[in-house]
């Protein structure tokens, strides 16, 4: 990512606002479950962390490690803030299975995306005779 001050301003600033919206986004729809018949198919945290996936490779490749770790931080921080329980005492984010999926997994895919190293392409070298 090059370019002046403003504009990686901006972008860290576009990136964390993506971040926060997909991450609420993301935890009001990972519940979702088709049922057929006796099977149920979670399709909402399928759905919700190949987003998450998705998302911040996608920030990763075209913008960087800085736009990718500011979308990481505003997703892991919604998902953190949504996790707690309301003022009435409802959670969005259920003490089960999936609801534990949900907390961990987004935290995990962010740090890897992250966090993996930059392989530079090998160079030729030519052989002087």
């Amino acid at each position: 990512m090059s370019g002046s001050a403003g504009s990686r301003a901006a972008t860290i600033a576009v990136a964390l606002l993506v971040g926060v919206v997909y991450g609420g986004i993301a935890t009001v729809g990972h519940r979702h479950a088709i049922r057929i018949g006796e099977v149920v198919i979670p399709w909402g945290i399928v759905a919700a962390l190949a987003g998450v996936a998705c998302l911040l490779l996608g920030l990763r490749l075209v913008l960087g490690r800085l736009a990718a770790g500011c979308a990481a931080a505003g997703l892991v921080g919604m998902v953190a803030l949504l996790t707690l329980p309301g003022l009435g005492g409802s959670v969005l984010v259920a003490g089960d299975v999936l609801g534990t999926v949900w907390a961990v997994a987004p935290a995990l895919i962010a740090v890897l995306v992250v966090a993996w190293p930059n392989v530079a392409p090998r160079r030729r070298t030519s052989a002087v005779a």
